[in-house]
């Protein structure tokens, strides 16, 4: 299928009203970063998008320094019902910017504006409006008696979900009554910067939120070695996850991880098989795979794995590859060169180790970084494909016999994030998702979110919850994990 066989439907970037450059948010004021400065690209045509100044240890200093003011003087001092009014107007903000809000990620990220207007940025919204809620309701939380904020929040976002996972970190951390110093990605800078505006619009006190962007091993290294720094929230790969534990083990500070997966989605002989094969290239194929609770194992029961891989190879030929900001584009651009070389090293050695490769026939666009939908069967749980994380649209389908096998599989990883459960039988339903190592399970459905609900992992996928009471634990003196 050819990118151009449809009528594009593109969406407008005249929305947005992007500077040419942006320097670092601290204390309330724009001020340059002392590390130099890099320019974000759109990963669908290598084109720059703005310059961006970055942080140095030194710039982390002054963040944190404004954060730890902010705390002392202002914001430790509001009462719950103050805090709650400022979510609320952030709240109401990004709702009446949404539509500039998920241009300006499509643009960034690569992901199909489909997925920023209807699931980003209203669940953005949706977070900071739930905790607004909690801000006044910490005492009946069931944490404690008289809970107390830690301090200063350092927090660590990734590329994947820009906007949300700060949404994740910044709502439940200034509703329990913390400041915050956020860096966003490297690659994925622009929608935190346009928060910064957001904060400011909102009249959020100075130094409460200070976004601060930087190299990983420069400014996320020395916010995470910072003494001023009470609580890390860190979203990304285990294995910079590990460095953040090994830093930070012995020291006083809070550490939550939500790192990588390498979800399970088992589908058993008496599910709805087309629900189910939706469900599947939701739980893969969204966000081209950068997710990191993918369903990116499919274990099917073994007397209708023909049937489901048929259909499913027959659904993903419908799907449409190309440019994100065009309203019909099901399949986005990777966010980066160095992620498209990931996927595409890993997926070569999956065929070098023998597994059978089925890969979508479509045009690729000629500028920007793309990967086919790719699915592999005739994988056992030894091949690399079935156990190393992608983070990229690549299935591998094995195969079971009974629901015992299924869940030994679905355990078989040093992960443990998620996994989905495909069948009519709600006693098998419970009994499979008890026995599954996973931080969530979801039934018949996947990759639903929602901002009352905990989320996290085991093992090797981290740490601590976000999400729902459990998130606000985690920015309490006498909740959360370590």
């Amino acid at each position: 299928m050819s990118f151009r066989d449809y009528a594009p439907a593109p969406e407008s970037t005249a929305i947005l009203n992007l500077r040419p450059s942006y320097a670092l948010y601290i204390g309330g004021e724009w001020t340059d970063g002392r590390g130099g400065s890099m320019t974000t690209i759109s990963p669908a045509t290598e084109k720059s998008i703005a310059e961006i100044s970055l942080a140095d240890a030194s710039d982390i200093d002054r963040a944190v320094a404004a954060a730890r003011k902010s705390y002392d003087t202002v914001w430790s001092r509001m009462s719950g019902a103050e805090r709650g009014k400022y979510l609320f107007r952030i709240a109401r903000l990004i709702q009446e910017r949404a539509r500039e809000f998920a241009v300006a990620e499509t643009l960034d990220n690569g992901k199909p504006i489909r997925e920023t207007r209807d699931i980003d940025i209203p669940l953005v919204a949706a977070w900071f409006f739930h905790y607004a809620g909690w801000a006044d309701k910490l005492d009946y939380a069931g944490l404690g008696p008289n809970p107390s904020a830690l301090g200063v929040a350092g927090q660590i976002i990734p590329w994947n979900f820009p906007l949300l996972m700060l949404a994740w970190k910044v709502a439940p951390a200034l509703a329990a009554g913390n400041t915050v110093v956020l860096k966003p990605a490297e690659t994925t800078p622009l929608t935190a910067l346009m928060f910064a505006d957001i904060c400011e619009q909102a009249g959020l006190p100075a130094g409460v939120v200070n976004i601060v962007p930087g190299l990983g091993g420069v400014a996320g290294q020395a916010l995470v070695e910072h003494a001023g720094v009470n609580k890390i929230a860190f979203t990304g790969s285990t294995g910079v996850g590990r460095q953040i534990a090994r830093t930070l083990a012995g020291s006083e500070t809070r550490v939550t991880l939500e790192l990588g997966g390498k979800g399970a989605n088992i589908v058993f002989d008496d599910a709805a098989i087309d629900e189910a094969v939706e469900g599947i290239i939701t739980g893969i194929f969204f966000n081209q795979g950068h997710v990191c609770c993918a369903g990116s194992r499919l274990l099917v029961q073994e007397n209708i794995q023909d049937e489901v891989v048929e259909k499913l190879t027959r659904r993903l030929s419908t799907l449409r590859l190309g440019d994100p900001l065009d309203k019909n584009t099901d399949i986005g651009a990777v966010n980066s060169k160095e992620q498209l070389a990931r996927i595409t090293a890993i997926t070569a050695t999956g065929e070098a180790e023998g597994a059978n490769r089925w890969t979508l026939d479509c045009e690729l666009p000629s500028k920007g970084f793309w990967f086919r939908p790719t699915i592999f069967t005739n994988v056992t749980t030894s091949n690399t494909v079935a156990r190393d994380e992608i983070f990229g649209p690549v299935l591998s389908v094995l195969s079971f016999r009974t629901p015992d096998e299924a869940i030994v599989k679905a355990n078989n990883t040093p992960y443990g994030l998620s996994a989905g459960i495909w069948t009519q039988n709600a006693s098998r339903m419970l009994r499979v998702a008890d026995s599954l190592r996973a931080g969530v399970v979801w039934a018949n459905t996947f990759n639903q979110f929602d901002p009352t609900s905990p989320f996290g992992g085991y093992k090797e996928s981290g740490y601590g919850r976000e999400g729902g009471r459990h998130g606000l634990a985690a920015y309490l003196a006498n909740g959360g994990a370590r």
